[in-house]
């Protein structure tokens, strides 16, 4: 009953404190060492054994994969790549299409492989043109960034992106796995995510909100006209938006294409190399500095990667308490489709770390070795944990979401967090349930 009691404390308090602004490296140690002393660990061993080895070895199988990353987004943004794109979205799609302008462009540079924060910083001012002179209230632009970043592109086949990577090293497929059905769910997520967030803003606009600036958004101080704007985008020198684009067709392309002849992981760090070397090809004339570039990216890599092992960590210490076990039983005994207790079991704890690779990195290791012995079609459970990692990951406590609402905005989690809610937790679960019923019918 402790460990129990335990267990639920410890990730109720991870949630709390990382909600509260604590770095989540100082947050998870605290939480694995009340993890370990109310689940009957030796302190020692829970520490320097469990947490370090998640630690570490997350570290040691996903580093180069966050590092390739983090340096391509990177020379997206020093090359204006990322803003070419999201200017060219943005001037093809006009103000009144404000809200499917910044989720396209979003999605186009995550599906590409750019790294969510890079998205999130270079998409923000475009947004902030668009939304004033469409008048769209402020706080609806967290949502549109977070739901563009996340919420299909990630868990959808042929994405780049890690969440559609880590289930690879488990189920051994490729990113492409889940048949139709992960396309199916893919595009419903994006169509009706994409109106349901338009809806929401009409709504709001016909209560009478307007755009308002909130005082702590980074542009505040530097306000401008509609005109002002508008005559800003059209005179800022940018790369061409096809030679932007071209480096994100080449990494999913080549990701896709060499998955069949070798590993994912490879084929990913081979399309990601040609996409940065993509990026200063086609965008010479705009590259600045090399060396830093690539010290940044890798900078940025560190910290990102840091924040998941840590999570991972504090998964393994978990993973050794008898509470963990009593409900990694109840999940596989679950009564209903096979692949629910997977889903289940992915989606919670995703939801509990708020993190969707930290969560696959805790819930797989555990549990796909279980229903890969079950038979249970390879290519429908990988889609189903990609599916499973992108839905509750998103609660208020999850990185990107701080990260997005509060540095990126400058808005409050109780102002903007609702259309968050709706288009990438509510939504993403149902495409889940969803796509547990199409495999059940047609792949079990």
């Amino acid at each position: 009953m402790l460990s129990m009691i335990g267990l639920f404390v410890a990730l109720g308090l991870l949630i709390y404190l990382t909600m509260k602004g604590i770095n989540i490296i100082v947050a998870a140690l605290l939480c694995s060492i009340l993890l370990a002393l109310t689940g009957g660990l030796n302190l020692n061993t829970a520490m320097t054994g469990f947490y370090m080895e998640g630690f570490t070895g997350y570290f040691a199988n996903w580093f180069l994969i966050f590092l390739l990353g983090a340096i391509f987004g990177k020379v997206m943004q020093d090359t204006k790549s990322a803003e070419s794109i999201a200017s060219w979205v943005s001037r093809t799609m006009g103000p009144q299409w404000a809200v499917f302008a910044v989720v396209g462009a979003c999605a186009i540079m995550t599906y590409g492989g750019v790294s969510l924060f890079v998205v999130g910083f270079t998409v923000y001012p475009i947004a902030v043109s668009l939304f004033k002179l469409a008048n769209y209230p402020h706080r609806f632009i967290p949502a549109a960034l977070v739901f563009g970043s996340i919420s299909f592109t990630m868990t959808s086949p042929g994405s780049p992106e890690i969440q559609n990577l880590i289930p690879t090293e488990f189920f051994g497929t490729t990113p492409t796995a889940g048949g139709w059905v992960g396309v199916v769910t893919g595009v419903f997520i994006a169509v009706v995510g994409g109106l349901w967030l338009r809806f929401l803003v009409r709504k709001a606009v016909a209560n009478g909100e307007v755009f308002e600036l909130p005082r702590s958004s980074p542009f505040y101080s530097r306000d401008k006209s509609k005109e002002e704007i508008a005559a800003t985008s059209e005179e800022q020198s940018l790369p061409n938006a096809f030679l932007a684009i071209l480096p994100l067709i080449i990494v999913i392309a080549v990701l896709n294409i060499l998955s069949f002849y070798m590993a994912p992981k490879t084929a990913a760090l081979v399309a990601l190399v040609l996409g940065i070397l993509g990026v200063w090809g086609f965008n010479y004339k705009f590259v600045q500095e090399y060396w830093q570039s690539l010290a940044e990216g890798t900078q940025n890599s560190l910290v990102a990667i840091a924040n998941t092992c840590a999570v991972v960590g504090f998964g393994s210490v978990a993973a050794q308490v008898s509470a963990f076990d009593t409900f990694i039983n109840a999940l596989v005994n679950i009564s209903g489709p096979p692949l629910l207790g997977l889903a289940i079991g992915v989606t919670i704890i995703c939801g509990l770390t708020g993190s969707a690779s930290g969560g696959l990195g805790i819930a797989l290791p555990l549990l796909a070795p279980i229903y890969l012995a079950k038979g249970i079609d390879p290519g429908s459970m990988h889609r189903i944990s990609a599916l499973a990692s992108g839905g509750l990951d998103s609660l208020p406590h999850n990185g990107y979401v701080v990260t997005t609402v509060r540095a990126i905005c400058g808005e409050t989690h109780k102002r903007s967090y609702l259309p968050i809610l709706c288009v990438s937790v509510i939504l993403p679960t149902i495409a889940l349930i969803l796509a547990i019923i199409l495999y059940s019918v047609f792949y079990i």
